[in-house]
C-alpha cells in the first residue's frame, strides 16, 4: 500500500536512473577509444527480461550495474550511457518519450560526475535498489558528530504560560510550487508527471480540465492563486515574523533551467515583500530550488557544478531579511542563524544535505558542509546565553539519511531545554514527527511540525499555516501553544480560508478512531481521495512517532515487510 497519496515527480528520477542510479568504483580497465563501445541495451536484451521495473532481480541488477561501471570509467562512454538510460526510460514506459529524453539530458552531466567520484560496488547499489537480500548497502556508513563535554542541564518540564501572557503569531509558508505554464482548460489527467500545462493538451471527454485557481490532480499552481494566498495571509495578520521553508518551482523537473529557477525565486521573493511589507521573513532552502532537482553539492565541489549560482542569488534577494553574517553562511552552504527577538534565535538548516535523493552525497555523506557540527556550536552558545532556539528546514528529519537523522535526534535530546520549536514542510501534508528521550524512548522531548503545502500537488486544497508561540517576555518558553491551517476550497471556488486545525498527539489518534479520521481529513487539507483504516492507520501513526529514520525503518520491517519506507520516499517532493 502507499504511505501517502502523493506520486512525486522526484520518483521519476529514481526510475529513470534505475539502471544508472548509484556510483560504482570497481577496477575494470578503461575501454580503448578504438574499440567498439558498450552496447548497453544489447546487454540488457541478452538477459531476456521484460522492460518492467518489477522484473529487476538481484542477479540482473548486478549485471546491469557491472556493465554500467565499466562504461563510466571512460568519458568516451558518457554519451552512450546517457542515450541508453533514455532508451531504458522509454522502454520501461516510465514517462513519455519527450520527458525521458529531456530528463536524461538534464541530469546526465552532474549525475555521472557524482557516480565517477564515488566508491560504490554493484552489490551495494543493488542492495539499496532491490533489497538487503542482494547485498550490503553501507555507502552511508555510520558517523558521529562531537558534542561538547559539558553536562546536559537538568530538564525542567514546560509549564503553560500565565493567562494573558503575550503570544507571537508566526506565518508559515511552504511548498508553493508555482507553475509558469499553468493553463486553464488544459488536461488535468495527462500522461506527463505534471499536468494542467500548455503542453498537457486538451482534455478528452473522460478527463478533467484545469480549473482557474488550481486542480485536484498532479498539477501545481498558477501565479494568481499564489498571489491570492499572500493577499489573504496579509489580511489575516498581523504577524510577528514569517518562516518560509522553500520549494518554489513546479514539478516539471525534466525541463528546468538555472535561469528559470532564479527567475521564479526572484518573483516569489518579491511577491512576499510586496504583500507582507516590512515583516522579517526567515527562509529555508527546498529540494526543488536547484536544477537538476535535489542536486546540492557540498562546499567541496567548486566551479560551475557548485551551488554558488543559487546561493548567491538567494543572498541577494534575501538581504533585506538577513544580517551579513547569516548571508555569509548562506552563500557557503545554504544555512544560517539569526536572532529573531532577544531570547529567541532561529536556525535555518539546508536539509538537502541529509536527503537520499541528493546524489552528491554518494561521494561523501559525513556531515555535509559540517552543518550539524555548526548547529551544535550555535546551540551550545544559546544554552550558555539562555536563548531559546527554533529550527526550520524543508525535509523532515525522520525522512533523512539514517546517520544524519540519528545524529540530529541525538542533538535534539542533548539540547531539549534550548530547542523549543522545529518546523518543516516537504510532504505537502499536515502532520508531525515526535522525538523521545533516548534513554527510555517514552518521554517526549520535542516535536517536528510538518506544515501543509500551498500547492495542490497532488489532490490537495491550497493551504498555509499559522503558529501561535509563547510570546516576547522574560521567562517565555517560546513553545508552540497552538496552530491553525487556512485552506482554499477549490470545489467551492471560495477565496476565503476555512477553519483551523487543532493539535493531535499520535497516541491519541491511534486509539480513538473518530479523532484519527478527523486528523486524516485535516492532514489532506479537507480533500481526501482515499479512506485510511487498518494498515494505513498504523502506518500513519508510525510515521508520526518516528522522528528518526531507523525507527521508521524498524516499524516498516515489523509491520509492512519493507514496503513502507519505499512508499515514503515517493512522497519526497
Amino acid at each position: 500500500m502507499r504511505f501517502a497519496p502523493i506520486p512525486c515527480a522526484v520518483g521519476l528520477l529514481y526510475c529513470v536512473l534505475v539502471l544508472c542510479s548509484l556510483p560504482l568504483g570497481t577496477s575494470f580497465p578503461v575501454q580503448d577509444e578504438g574499440k567498439p563501445g558498450i552496447t548497453f541495451l544489447e546487454e540488457v536484451g541478452r538477459l531476456r527480461v521484460g522492460f518492467n521495473w518489477r522484473n529487476l532481480t538481484c542477479p540482473v541488477c548486478k549485471v546491469l550495474f557491472t556493465i554500467l561501471d565499466v562504461a563510466l570509467l571512460s568519458d568516451v562512454n558518457e554519451e552512450r550511457v546517457a542515450r541508453a538510460v533514455g532508451e531504458a526510460c522509454i522502454r520501461l514506459h516510465l514517462a513519455e518519450e519527450r520527458v525521458c529524453r529531456q530528463i536524461t539530458e538534464l541530469f546526465r552531466d552532474d549525475f555521472i560526475r557524482a557516480l565517477q567520484q564515488s566508491l560504490l560496488w554493484p552489490s551495494e547499489a543493488c542492495a539499496l535498489l532491490v533489497g538487503r537480500s542482494c547485498g550490503r548497502f553501507d555507502i552511508y556508513a555510520p558517523w558521529n558528530v562531537t558534542l561538547p563535554r559539558i553536562p546536559k542541564p537538568p530538564v525542567t518540564p514546560p509549564s503553560p504560560p500565565k493567562p494573558g501572557a503575550p503570544q507571537s503569531r508566526v506565518l508559515f509558508l511552504t511548498d508553493i510550487h508555482w507553475d509558469q505554464d499553468y493553463a486553464v482548460g488544459s488536461s488535468a489527467d495527462c500522461k506527463d508527471p505534471l499536468c494542467c500545462r500548455n503542453e498537457s493538451g486538451s482534455p478528452s471527454w473522460n478527463q478533467r480540465a484545469a480549473g482557474f485557481w488550481g486542480s485536484y490532480s498532479k498539477c501545481d499552481l498558477p501565479l494568481r492563486t499564489v498571489e491570492n494566498m499572500l493577499e489573504n495571509a496579509a489580511r489575516t495578520g498581523p504577524w510577528d515574523w514569517v518562516y518560509w521553508t522553500g520549494d518554489i518551482p513546479a514539478h516539471n523537473i525534466w525541463s528546468q533551467t538555472r535561469k528559470q529557477q532564479l527567475s521564479e525565486l526572484t518573483v516569489i521573493t518579491r511577491l512576499i515583500h510586496r504583500h507582507l511589507g516590512n515583516l522579517k521573513v526567515y527562509p529555508a532552502i527546498g529540494n526543488h530550488e536547484s536544477t537538476p532537482v535535489n542536486s546540492f553539492p557540498p562546499p567541496f565541489v567548486h566551479g560551475n557544478r557548485s551551488s554558488r549560482w543559487l546561493y548567491d542569488t538567494m543572498a541577494e534577494e534575501w538581504a533585506p531579511w538577513l544580517p551579513e553574517q547569516a548571508l555569509k553562511t548562506l552563500r557557503h552552504g545554504g544555512f544560517y542563524t539569526v536572532e529573531v527577538q532577544p531570547g529567541l534565535r532561529v536556525v535555518s538548516l539546508n536539509m538537502n544535505f541529509c536527503a537520499r535523493e541528493n546524489y552528491w552525497l554518494m561521494v561523501n555523506s559525513t556531515d555535509p558542509a559540517n552543518q550539524l557540527q555548526w548547529l551544535i556550536h550555535i546551540l551550545q552558545a544559546s544554552e550558555e546565553k539562555g536563548e531559546r532556539v527554533h529550527i526550520i528546514g524543508h525535509i523532515p528529519p525522520g525522512l533523512c539519511l539514517s546517520s544524519w537523522s540519528w545524529n540530529y535526534y541525538h542533538i535534539i535530546n542533548r539540547y531539549e531545554g534550548t530547542i523549543t520549536g522545529q518546523f518543516f514542510g516537504h510532504t505537502h501534508m499536515d502532520e508531525f514527527q515526535m522525538f523521545y528521550d533516548e534513554a527510555t524512548m517514552t518521554r517526549a522531548v520535542g516535536v517536528a511540525f510538518i506544515a501543509p503545502s500551498i500547492t495542490t500537488y497532488v489532490n490537495l486544497n491550497p493551504g498555509y499555516r499559522v503558529y501561535l508561540v509563547d510570546g516576547n517576555y522574560k521567562g517565555s518558553s517560546r513553545f508552540v501553544l497552538d496552530h491553525e491551517t487556512y485552506i482554499l476550497n477549490l470545489t467551492e471556488a471560495n477565496r476565503q480560508p476555512e477553519g483551523g486545525v487543532s493539535s493531535l498527539l499520535p497516541t491519541t489518534s491511534q486509539h480513538d478512531d473518530r479523532v484519527f479520521q478527523r486528523f486524516w481529513y485535516l492532514r489532506h487539507k479537507g480533500h481526501v481521495s482515499e479512506p485510511c483504516i487498518d494498515a494505513c492507520k498504523t502506518t500513519v501513526v508510525c510515521f508520526l512517532r518516528s522522528g528518526r529514520y531507523d525507527e521508521l525503518e524498524q516499524c516498516d520491517l515489523l509491520e509492512f515487510g519493507g514496503d513502507m519506507v519505499s512508499a515514503v520516499r515517493k512522497t519526497l517532493c
